[in-house]
């Protein structure tokens, strides 16, 4: 009699930011699907390796650098026991490889490890499927033939552009940088080429093939989890679901999840929240830019101008160029980095802090009525579960895209415009921070926005869209056992 449990294994890509994410997924199979287990395999890099060895099958938060990220997975392992960490050692990334592929470079170094944690795995569970960060996309030539998913954390929107383009890549005469025009994606309002990631333009760019590649490999998977529901995306789910997106080749059922709100971790040691208690209801925008959000001190200058000449009350997360721990030189101090007397002079209606903040927490707190985003879609999807309008101000990777959909599609935002060099003036930001907050305009946004955070809360419940998709998903597992 075969007594093993059914186990699916989770492959995030390094960085918290993705195995918040995918840690998420794991409990959200979880609550719906208890007879499951769920294994997280874990990158760890080189420094941590003579902690920790290939064999070992379950790791602890010291695997981890970061005391955040740290007492998370330790907060998850005790309150969700089916769910177990197995550790990934990575050798040192070599020189040769660029910072901008180290990402790409760490997944590609430890498919060995994975190959052999998987049949370690085998043989005391059934391994039902793998889901794999899209990052971690060449792990595909690695899982034993079991069933393979896509985990994408982004929008559906930018999964057309990115299913489609292969097709994109076939038809054109030109690279896409030299284009210049908008290019009609199914389901999708017109998408100016301008607005692709950089190195998704140029041909002769190693990330280039790299995406043609993620592309072709997700064209051909068992599936693709996304982390997005109906109401704000519908015409691109459509579009991808009916095949418009693929017409020269397969498409992979598709599972809209979400919305997946990752939970806060980290503590208020800033005391933004106990500020925010002391303002007016919907009075305060929030500035916050992600992990990766850094500015220079030019930059950081006219965002303080122009809050100052918005006039509106503020909660600003402040991230330097130089980032923490880059040099051995004690940092500048705020009063050093912003304006002479900025601080000083907004002390009554704003507060400034350095790093981080609790962004999700900080959304759902009555007094905040307004966010200026980078446009991640973690932060997307936040606003409008707390249903709080934004300004679109994205800065690497598929934010000029996901601008286009808030602006355009999901009309949940207000754009700012970047100078050539990309500098957002004083005045263009001050001028969107009040439309937001003070505007006809302004409320439009904040009605619709609201719309769609109820819409967030029906696609999550009992019955929902996000359950019904995750149950077609956990049929697709009971009967697709190929080991």
């Amino acid at each position: 009699m075969n007594m093993k449990g059914d186990t699916i294994v989770l492959y995030p890509a390094m960085g918290s930011g993705h195995l918040v994410s995918m840690v998420e997924l794991g409990k959200l199979i979880l609550t719906h699907h208890p007879s499951l287990s769920i294994t997280i395999l874990i990158l760890s890099p080189p420094n941590n390796n003579q902690q920790h060895t290939p064999s070992t099958t379950t790791t602890t938060a010291t695997a981890f650098s970061h005391d955040a990220t740290s007492q998370y997975i330790t907060d998850v392992s005790s309150a969700m026991p089916s769910i177990t960490f197995h550790n990934i050692p990575l050798p040192p990334i070599p020189a040769t490889v660029p910072p901008h592929l180290h990402t790409l470079e760490l997944s590609h170094l430890g498919n060995q490890h994975v190959h052999r944690a998987l049949r370690s795995f085998s043989k005391t569970t059934n391994l039902r499927a793998v889901i794999l960060d899209f990052f971690n996309f060449k792990t595909i030539q690695f899982t034993l033939d079991i069933p393979t998913f896509f985990y994408y954390t982004s929008g559906v929107s930018t999964l057309a552009v990115l299913l489609n383009f292969p097709t994109l890549h076939k038809n054109t005469t030109k690279p896409i940088k030299d284009l210049h025009m908008h290019l009609q994606i199914p389901g999708l309002p017109p998408m100016p080429t301008d607005d692709f990631p950089d190195n998704s333009k140029d041909p002769e760019n190693p990330i280039y093939h790299v995406t043609l590649e993620l592309a072709k490999t997700m064209r051909n998977s068992f599936g693709i989890i996304a982390n997005t529901f109906d109401a704000i995306e519908e015409k691109a789910i459509k579009a991808i679901t009916e095949g418009l997106c693929v017409p020269d080749g397969n498409t992979p059922p598709l599972f809209c999840i979400g919305p997946l709100i990752s939970t806060t971790y980290g503590g208020d040691e800033k005391g933004c929240l106990s500020w925010l208690d002391s303002q007016p209801s919907q009075s305060v925008v929030l500035l916050c830019f992600g992990s990766m959000g850094r500015f220079s001190r030019t930059q950081l200058s006219e965002i303080a101008h122009g809050l100052e000449r918005s006039e509106q009350r503020f909660l600003w997360v402040v991230r330097t160029e130089s980032g923490r721990g880059d040099s051995e030189e004690e940092e500048p101090s705020l009063d050093e980095l912003l304006p002479e007397g900025f601080l000083e002079r907004t002390k009554e209606k704003g507060m400034v802090v350095r790093d981080w903040a609790p962004q999700g927490a900080i959304l759902s707190h009555n007094s905040v009525g307004g966010f200026v985003t980078h446009c991640g879609w973690n932060s997307v999807l936040e606003a409008v579960c707390e249903g709080v309008p934004m300004v679109a101000w994205p800065l690497y990777a598929e934010q000029k895209l996901n601008r286009v959909i808030m602006v355009q599609e999901m009309k949940v935002a207000l754009a700012v415009n970047e100078s050539k060099d990309g500098l957002v003036s004083s005045t263009e930001l001050g001028d969107r921070v009040r439309e937001l907050m003070d505007s006809d305009r302004g409320k439009e946004i904040r009605q619709r926005i609201f719309k769609m955070k109820m819409s967030a809360v029906e696609a999550r419940s009992e019955g929902g869209s996000s359950p019904n998709a995750l149950n077609r998903l956990a049929h697709l597992w009971n009967t697709n056992v190929m080991i």
